[in-house]
């Protein structure tokens, strides 16, 4: 099993408990291109380009929301069944 294989079971696991880092490790490993904000926002907009949903995600230095998170596994699950 992968890093990232592992990384992912751990995040379906436990939604609660998750670093922004390795959200965006996630994210970025299944093709979804971040943009960080210019100025005045502390949010990271992620976008895929097979898919029409965006996530923006509030970039801080503690636990991402699992609301964030279990939206960005759904999105990751659209992607696997597209294949």
């Amino acid at each position: 099993m992968s890093q990232i294989e592992k990384l992912l079971k751990s995040l379906e696991e436990n939604p609660k408990h998750v670093v922004f880092t390795d959200l965006d490790k996630i994210l970025k490993h299944f093709g979804f291109e971040g943009r960080e904000p210019k100025s005045g926002s502390s949010h990271v907009t992620y976008s895929h380009p097979l898919l029409a949903e965006i996530l923006t995600i509030p970039h801080c230095d503690k636990h991402v929301k699992p609301v964030y998170v279990k939206k960005a596994l759904r999105l990751i699950r659209q992607l696997k069944d597209q294949f």
